[in-house]
């Protein structure tokens, strides 16, 4: 997966590039290096959020379509999007709509259990009902909830209100690693649905995280390396240990986060001053990890 949620100023800046054109040929160059590296490997656009078929057509008049395989999406009806739950289908439908001959994926669904976690047990099943054999591949968001401690990735912060404080209940998992309602819910569900974790940087939860996987029958997994830990010490360790972890699951691999000193303003969420360093960064993970005679990942 070529970035995450680039349509969303949390992951890109759009003051920088107001319209994606730079973005579009930071996906094109690195989708062109990953194919060269790999061409077995499929390319996924980075799920947008909020799901917008006229960013998809933006991204078309680019080219950008030509070097992909797959539109992603996100959705959190029932938390942060301006859509009822039973849109879901509907959704879909307006990207496969500007996007004919791609597929699409459902790379982050979920639903919190910040209200109460009835609302999740609800929010699982009825995703199920909508997505499984809708479209090839589902992802819930997440099998942890983020820690208090850590922050979550967002400009909005606690400006935000409770659309903020969601960001810390979308796990099925306590942060004290004890089982919410839904997860058994989940496992249901499992293997047509799929789990989407980020690990961060040395992330003590690795482990016990792919023993939780196993014992709900997760096949198919989505994370992320971020080319912004690519520029710490000891990254290259971090990195081979994650995916040797993971070597047994189905995953889509994000690639995103611009390291500081490689954006044109000192920040994750910015474009790069050069997009052919992404490119190089791409390249380098698929023929370190999905190399061409292995066929596991997809980027």
């Amino acid at each position: 997966m070529i970035w995450n949620e680039p349509n969303n100023k949390s992951h890109w800046d759009p003051e920088i590039d107001p319209d994606w054109s730079m973005f579009g040929t930071t996906v094109i160059e690195a989708a062109k290096a990953i194919h060269a590296v790999n061409p077995a490997v499929k390319r996924v656009l980075g799920g947008i959020s909020p799901i917008d078929p006229f960013f998809i057509e933006k991204l078309k008049g680019f080219g950008v379509l030509d070097h992909l395989d797959v539109i992603a999406v996100h959705g959190f009806p029932l938390d942060w999007n301006l859509w009822p739950i039973n849109d879901w289908p509907q959704k879909i439908a307006e990207i496969e709509a500007v996007a004919p001959n791609h597929e699409i994926w459902a790379t982050e669904v979920g639903v919190g259990s910040f209200g109460a976690e009835e609302v999740q047990v609800f929010g699982v099943d009825r995703t199920a009902e909508l997505l499984v054999g809708r479209v090839p591949r589902i992802f819930w968001y997440s099998l942890y909830d983020l820690p208090q401690a850590w922050g979550a990735t967002t400009r909005h912060k606690e400006a935000e209100g409770s659309s903020y404080y969601r960001h810390f209940y979308m796990g099925l998992i306590r942060e004290d690693g004890t089982p919410k309602l839904a997860l058994d819910h989940f496992q249901a569900h499992t293997p047509a649905m799929g789990i989407m974790q980020w690990f961060h940087f040395e992330d003590p939860r690795l482990d016990d995280a792919v023993a939780w996987l196993k014992r709900l029958g997760v096949t198919h997994l989505r994370t992320g390396l971020s080319w912004a830990d690519s520029y710490r010490p000891g990254w290259e360790a971090w990195f081979d240990r994650q995916m040797e972890a993971l070597e047994e699951f189905e995953t889509t691999v994000t690639f995103c986060f611009t390291p500081e000193s490689e954006g044109i303003q000192p920040h994750h969420t910015s474009p790069p001053k050069d997009p052919m360093y992404f490119a190089d960064f791409c390249a380098r993970m698929i023929e370190r990890y999905a190399p061409a005679q292995q066929r596991k990942a997809v980027a």
